[in-house]
């Protein structure tokens, strides 16, 4: 059985809220052939995203396969889309079927706008946890990298949106796989000025 994750685009996305989970999420394919990820726009065309790389996604939203897994990432474009009423109609519309909804950084503003993550616990970047907060639609939590709420699972910003990745593999598989794709990474974080190295 196949399952299918797919990462919504938009212009002015934050890069590493998606490329970060590609990385996981292809890397978690290459020993489950049953794993398919692709990359989906509200419009045909190449996205310019928020430090200048330009991409071109797999399919539209309208042409889109049904979904196992929808990743929203942040950036500034969020701050526009939040009021594309389509785009955040077929948010709602698909997340329905996912059997997980996540999002990375500012993508949360749009599971909140959208239905899926209204009254629900939530995360974001450490920027725009009061701006999300004053809206009053979610209870937003600070100082944590991603927290789930049923099938929701949202990550904090840019770099968290690997973990919440990592954590989701292993629900889709099991923890010792997601280990196993995170040894494959060589993802084990000892950032200079907060760690030894």
């Amino acid at each position: 059985m196949t399952l299918t994750i797919g990462l919504l685009l938009f212009d002015d996305v934050e890069e590493l809220d998606f490329v970060g989970p590609w990385e996981v999420f292809t890397m978690a394919a290459q020993g489950q052939p049953d794993l398919r990820c692709l990359t989906l726009a509200e419009k045909p065309g190449t996205l310019r995203c928020a430090k200048g790389l330009r991409v071109v996604p797999d399919a539209l939203i309208a042409a889109a396969p049904p979904l196992d897994v929808l990743l929203v990432p942040g950036g500034q474009g969020t701050r526009r889309e939040v009021n594309n009423q389509p785009l955040l109609d077929w948010i709602a519309t698909t997340s329905r079927a996912c059997r997980f909804v996540t999002s990375v950084c500012t993508g949360s503003l749009l599971l909140v706008a959208a239905g899926p993550a209204r009254g629900r616990r939530v995360t974001t970047h450490w920027g725009f946890v009061e701006t999300l907060r004053a809206r009053g639609e979610a209870e937003v939590l600070d100082d944590v990298r991603f927290v789930r709420d049923g099938n929701i699972v949202t990550s904090a910003g840019v770099s968290a949106g690997i973990d919440m990745a990592l954590w989701l593999v292993g629900q889709l598989y099991d923890p010792p796989y997601a280990r196993m794709v995170q040894r494959r990474m060589q993802y084990d974080p000892a950032p200079p000025y907060a760690a030894e190295v």
